[in-house]
């Protein structure tokens, strides 16, 4: 898949050819829905716990006797219909909410979901490696970015989308802490984008192109034909 490329002055520097095995799969709904599915269980950690009658304090002695007093029966006060009482049925943080995901599946949805970005008119393509040392160069480099035709509105003071910037290796770190502290901007090594990051973002900037493109393809050479 042929694209066209650009520099960090947000000018057109020729075209790349992107490879149809990452940047030109078909829209897979049912799949990209399964696997954000499981993405959002397994961030759920499921912290609500409350106690029951026989976890909170108190409440071992019977509050009066069983018969002669005109009272209803009660053996504890710890009973769920007293006040401060155990709760009944409340929620518990022993359930584990995480799905599997198959290695395969969750590749397939990466790759269906960078084709979306390019069909979309959201992926834009750089030629150089980023090397950035202060924030302030960050946002000179949005600037510029926003001159490309369709990414007029990809960083403004007024609205700020959130950006996705994948990198090869090669970034140094100084470029990746400058980026990250842009609002709504995040940054992932190819090596490691997942399905989720991709969904989430309203553009993906892809720096040093070809590397990026190389990597990518290499994490997902493990999807044939058959795969799911």
């Amino acid at each position: 898949m042929k694209v066209s490329l650009y520099n960090t002055k947000g000018s057109a520097s020729g075209t790349i050819e992107l490879r149809d095995s990452v940047f030109g799969m078909p829209w897979n709904s049912d799949l990209v829905h399964q696997v954000l599915t499981a993405y959002h269980a397994n961030e759920r950690h499921g912290n609500a716990h409350t106690k029951n009658r026989s976890e909170v304090s108190g409440g071992g002695k019977k509050p009066w006797k069983q018969k002669g007093t005109g009272k209803a029966r009660h053996g504890s006060t710890r009973s769920p219909i007293w006040v401060k009482g155990g709760v009944a049925h409340g929620p518990r943080n022993e359930k584990d909410y995480t799905q599997k995901i198959n290695q395969k599946m969750r590749l397939k949805a990466l790759g269906t979901l960078l084709s979306a970005k390019v069909n979309d008119g959201t992926l834009l393509p750089l030629n150089e490696i980023l090397e950035i040392g202060k924030t302030k160069e960050g946002v000179e480099l949005f600037t510029s970015l926003s001159q490309v035709s369709g990414f007029e509105t990809i960083y403004t003071k007024t609205n700020k989308n959130n950006i996705l910037v994948c990198v090869s290796d090669a970034v140094s770190d100084s470029t990746v802490r400058s980026l990250r502290n842009l609002p709504c901007v995040s940054v992932i090594m190819a090596s490691r984008i997942n399905p989720m990051q991709v969904a989430r973002a309203r553009y993906l900037v892809l720096a040093d192109a070809a590397s990026v493109d190389t990597l990518l393809g290499s994490r997902l050479a493990s999807i044939t034909k058959k795969s799911v």
